[in-house]
């Protein structure tokens, strides 16, 4: 593997630590910090994550549509200066409108993040001949979970929940001086020809991508809810021994070294059909909880989870830069618009469901009935796995 795929490779893991392990994924849990000191709802709460889902979709409609194949390496750092900036601002406030306004912004720039730093590696794998380890880039998001996990609550124990913002900010600031030295514009004449590398055959024919967005637009939905609540469920269970953040570190950890062998499974298996056990299993681990919330059924509810929800993201992304290879950016965008309209409506329905039950139960029985649906969505694709996998 030549130097420069490797720099792309820790670039990008590094830019999801920034956008989706800190910027993003930190807020679940800040949460219960920051619900403790102001008493807001659950239902607050679930609009708050709403607010960055939102910008989430949002940006991933724009990204789609923006010709910046020339220009995807100062639009991504643009986004990682504007992803830092919004949170640390989260901690110089504590106007409830305001916090809305910043999760939406920092929402459009993780999608713009996601989006083109996604492009620029996946592309630079394929260059390389190396796509079987796009699931070491995706890690990065496993990465900043347990990070955050691991470092929130002692930063947050010495300055509070506006401290713990600032803090993040700034460790991602000194990340940033690594992306910008490592995803560098590649020298023309060192790129292998796209005809080779690129241009995956595939058999599945485009039209049937419609089955994989809406899939993959339910797990969204689906999803998020675990994603956002996990740890305030567990915060409020009389039956859970033990600190309710480490069961945010045990989905980072889990998450980890799941994006790698969720591919490898795919690449021996066929995309789809891994793709629809990844997400059978997920339904598994979301409801767990719903039953009872004791110690067991919690730290396994997490586990399962971030075995699973980055892995499904690595398989998908990858199989639709299978079908559309060219103009990865685009296909991309759309793919993740879906995806983030299912989690813009997640947080809010299970948060108001939540208020008025007064349990989480129901909301994860939905949560994971929605992930189920996404399944059997593609047991069609199922009959093209022999052709894929024969085709990597």
């Amino acid at each position: 593997m030549n130097k420069q795929t490797i720099h792309y490779l820790i670039g990008g893991v590094f830019a999801f630590i920034v956008a989706m392990g800190i910027s993003r994924f930190s807020y679940t849990v800040i949460l219960p910090y920051m619900q403790e000191a102001f008493a807001f709802s659950r239902a607050t709460a679930g609009f708050l994550a709403t607010s960055n889902y939102l910008g989430y979709f949002v940006g991933a409609i724009i990204v789609g549509r923006l010709q910046i194949q020339e220009k995807r390496i100062p639009f991504l750092q643009l986004a990682l200066v504007m992803s830092i900036v919004t949170t640390g601002l989260m901690g110089c406030t504590d106007a409830i409108f305001v916090w809305y306004v910043l999760r939406f912004i920092s929402g459009v720039m993780s999608a713009f993040i996601f989006v083109v730093a996604a492009s620029l590696v996946l592309d630079q794998l394929a260059n390389s001949r190396k796509s079987h380890l796009s699931g070491i880039f995706y890690s990065g998001v496993g990465i900043g979970i347990a990070l955050s996990a691991l470092i929130v609550s002692p930063i947050q124990a010495l300055f509070n929940w506006y401290g713990t913002w600032i803090a993040l900010a700034l460790f991602s600031s000194i990340l940033l001086i690594f992306i910008v030295a490592f995803i560098k514009p590649i020298i023309p004449n060192t790129q292998q020809e796209p005809s080779e590398a690129t241009v995956i055959r595939t058999s599945i024919p485009t039209s049937w991508i419609k089955w994989l967005v809406l899939a993959y637009s339910l797990e969204g939905l689906g999803y998020i809810i675990t994603g956002t609540f996990i740890v305030s469920i567990a915060k409020e269970s009389t039956s859970f021994q033990g600190d309710a953040v480490f069961v945010w570190f045990v989905v980072g950890i889990a998450a980890i070294p799941s994006c790698f062998i969720w591919s490898k499974l795919a690449q021996r298996w066929g995309y789809v059909k891994t793709l629809f056990i990844a997400m059978l299993l997920q339904t598994f681990g979301i409801v767990l909880p719903a039953f009872t919330t004791n110690t067991v059924t919690l730290y396994t509810s997490a586990f399962v989870f971030g075995a699973t929800f980055m892995g499904i993201t690595t398989v998908a992304t990858t199989l639709a830069k299978q079908i559309v290879p060219m103009n990865s950016h685009k296909i991309l965008g759309f793919l993740t618009a879906g995806y983030a309209l299912g989690q813009l409506l997640g947080p809010s329905l299970a948060g108001i469901l939540a208020n008025y039950t007064d349990s989480y139960q129901y909301a994860l029985i939905g949560a994971s009935a929605v992930v189920l649906v996404g399944a059997l969505c593609l047991i069609k694709g199922i009959k093209y796995e022999k052709v894929i996998a024969n085709s990597l």
